[in-house]
């Protein structure tokens, strides 16, 4: 008779960092070093409308090196806009390295780029069961530089890249390790410009990302795996931990702030700086412990939504940006995994709210909730253009996320989804 073991390791991994007002302007001494000559800058048409794609341009040609321009990332990409850009870099190619100018979208898109180019096979090969066929790179990927102009998205630091498969109407990615970019360039100067309501989506993302890897499934609690068998997200960890804490912390003083700014205020070069700082400390976190229900949830509701138009986006299609999809079911989701971890989820809303008191399974969904009504997140999936028809649809395509529901402290039924998913049609 064989017993199981209880893990005993945890791993941990990074993208070298740059940070600071300025940075961006050196990535051509850094990709230059690499022995890079030809790169592909990927971004998206708003992105490249304020500039930002051609400040990152001109500091690559500085160095001598030759840039090749995609501009037509979708904001929350599809299997079919991923497929477009790996198209055109095929035909623009061949190329050195990759570097990515924008949010979670334009990053995203370019780790697809970064595999498929060196890699055999179409994009549904590698994307995650039981959606596709999660099939592992058979040759190192090109290398990507990350350069991060929203505040949340965390993919500077990881190894997902997500999109919706249009057909199945569903959200999923890839995940491997080699998608991690090689170096991750946060410019505060950067996402200072975004739109009040981007901060805040992008905002709760980073929220999300630190509160889930917080409470996350210890990593001790798996059974053992053999070293084949490891893999990014490994389960809450000491590290990570440090990580998480440290974006809570940030973003009890700046979220608010940041959201409520004044474009000229002082204050507002401070609180853009400390959200930057939040959301590379968060990636540093959830990128190696995981993240659970709430972005389980996240998928479906971004994946289906019918004709909910947020402000500050484009306007031209309906969405339901990543962050706030994340952050609409998470109140309810943290009141469900609290009897897991009781001191942890008191600990993060501590760190949130120094002034909250309590000790019961309400506290941190209590914080949580006051901050998005501060904030303008939507009072629930309601009002993003869900209701009770709805739920058993938004269950099943969470349910298809179990690599995200694996990392919850406890496990999550179907009836326990309906239940979170139920309960978020209206938070307040």
């Amino acid at each position: 008779m064989t017993t199981s073991r209880q893990e005993t390791v945890f791993t941990y991994a990074a993208p070298a960092l740059k940070f600071g007002r300025g940075a961006s302007r050196e990535i051509g001494y850094d990709v230059s070093a690499w022995g890079a000559r030809r790169v592909l800058l990927v971004t998206d048409p708003g992105v490249a409308l304020v500039g930002h794609a051609d400040d990152v341009a001109g500091a690559l040609r500085s160095s001598g090196l030759e840039v090749v321009v995609f501009d037509r990332a979708r904001v929350e990409p599809t299997d079919v806009s991923l497929e477009e850009a790996v198209a055109f870099a095929r035909s623009e190619g061949p190329f050195d390295a990759v570097v990515a100018v924008g949010g979670g979208s334009s990053i995203d898109t370019a780790k697809a780029v970064a595999l498929l180019v060196t890699n055999p096979g179409e994009l549904m090969d590698y994307v995650n069961a039981p959606v596709g066929k999660a099939r592992a790179p058979e040759q190192p990927v090109l290398p990507l530089v990350a350069v991060p102009t929203t505040t949340g998205t965390g993919s500077e630091s990881t190894t997902i890249c997500v999109m919706d498969v249009l057909s199945l109407k569903v959200k999923t990615g890839i995940s491997h390790a080699a998608l991690r970019p090689r170096l991750a360039v946060v410019d505060p100067a950067l996402s200072a410009t975004q739109p009040a309501a981007v901060t805040a989506a992008a905002g709760m993302d980073i929220l999300c990302h630190a509160l889930e890897s917080y409470t996350a499934r210890w990593y001790g609690d798996y059974e053992a795996k053999s070293p084949e068998q490891r893999v990014p997200y490994c389960g809450s960890n000491p590290i990570a931990d440090l990580w998480s804490e440290r974006a809570l912390g940030l973003l009890s003083g700046a979220f608010r702030a940041a959201v409520h700014r004044k474009p000229d205020d002082a204050l507002g070069a401070v609180v853009s700086e400390q959200m930057a700082l939040a959301a590379t400390f968060a990636g540093l976190g959830f990128g190696n412990a995981g993240v659970h229900i709430p972005h389980a949830n996240a998928y479906p509701i971004a994946g289906r939504v019918r004709d909910f138009v947020p402000p500050d986006y484009p306007q031209d299609e309906p969405m339901v940006p990543h962050g706030m999809a994340v952050s609409l079911t998470a109140p309810e989701a943290f009141r469900f995994t609290f009897d897991a971890a009781p001191q942890r989820h008191l600990r993060a809303a501590q760190l949130l709210d120094p002034t909250v008191s309590g000790n019961g399974p309400d506290v941190l969904p209590g914080v949580v909730a006051r901050l998005m009504q501060d904030i303008g997140i939507p009072n629930g999936l309601a009002a993003v253009g869900y209701d009770e028809g709805d739920v058993d649809d938004l269950v099943d395509g969470a349910l298809k996320q179990q690599r995200l529901l694996d990392t919850a402290p406890k496990r999550v039924s179907a009836d326990d989804l309906a239940g979170i998913v139920g309960a978020s049609l209206s938070l307040w």
